[in-house]
């Protein structure tokens, strides 16, 4: 299956559920790049019908204290943004239907190259960027060549995008739209239900394209709600403190992995809708 097609398939199969679909983020490579390759590999079957790969960065402004330091971890085990490719390839021989989308800070795709970055992604079997700090108005720089290659660019949308500025956002998104549920940074409040409705619709007069919810999730409750109202859940910065809960306390990478992926099995029971 084609980069281009996985995203598609996978919203087309919860939807024929009745469900929305779970999106789960790790930061590659955290707390360790073998822990990281195992929990990685078992995301899909624990119930993660997409998943979010941090490129691990010195500098993730958006993110919480959570993935601030998961990105630490990552950084000082040696993670760069060539291993996570190959965390992905490594992946694609076990798993070619599962949807990975990095995401991350432009940063070190400027320093990898922008076509060489994407030319590897591509081999690698990646589906599509998030890239936070790149605006519309970059879109020349990495989201246009992207899009040209088939890999799609997944825009971020907040409770401060008006009407007009919506359209802006949407003009060259692909895949879904992430809409992030709270003004602030990852792993912090949650966000009101009734205004993450309310959003959700304002942004589908504007696109067909799915949108997932994000930010502030962090229990089977959360998702729940979120699942109700959406065709995507993204949990982040939950998981993470999963992995480094267990980092820090000595546990093994069979009790870490077994850690996440339980928690991961929980917030996919949440998924479905009455």
């Amino acid at each position: 299956m084609s980069q281009s097609d996985r995203l598609k398939a996978r919203f087309e199969q919860v939807a024929v559920e009745n469900r929305a679909a779970l999106v789960t983020f790790v930061t590659c490579g955290d707390p360790n790049p073998e822990i990281a390759a195992q929990i990685l590999s078992g995301l899909p079957q624990a119930g993660a019908d997409i998943i979010e790969l941090g490129m691990p960065f010195s500098d993730p402004m958006a993110d919480g204290p959570a993935i601030q330091l998961a990105n630490l971890r990552a950084l000082g085990n040696g993670m760069t943004l060539r291993k996570t490719l190959a965390m992905v390839s490594n992946f694609r021989q076990q798993d070619n239907d599962t949807p990975i989308i990095l995401m991350g800070y432009y940063n070190p795709i400027y320093h990898f190259g922008v076509q060489p970055f994407i030319d590897a992604a591509i081999n690698a079997g990646v589906d599509g960027l998030i890239i936070v700090d790149l605006p519309p108005e970059e879109d020349n720089e990495l989201c246009h060549p992207c899009l040209t290659a088939g890999l799609h660019w997944i825009r971020l949308t907040t409770p401060t995008t008006d009407d007009h500025r919506l359209d802006t956002v949407l003009k060259n998104s692909s895949g879904f739209v992430y809409y992030v549920s709270i003004a602030g940074i990852t792993g912090t409040v949650s966000a009101d239900k009734q205004s993450v409705a309310d959003a959700v619709a304002r942004i589908k007069r504007h696109t067909d394209l799915p949108v997932a919810v994000g930010f502030g999730i962090k229990t089977v409750e959360h998702v729940k709600q979120t699942a109700a109202i959406t065709e995507g859940v993204v949990v982040g910065s939950a998981i993470v403190d999963k992995i480094q809960q267990g980092a820090e306390t000595g546990k093994s990478a069979e009790q870490i992995c077994a850690d996440v992926h339980g928690f991961v099995a929980e917030l996919a029971s949440g998924t479905g809708r009455e």
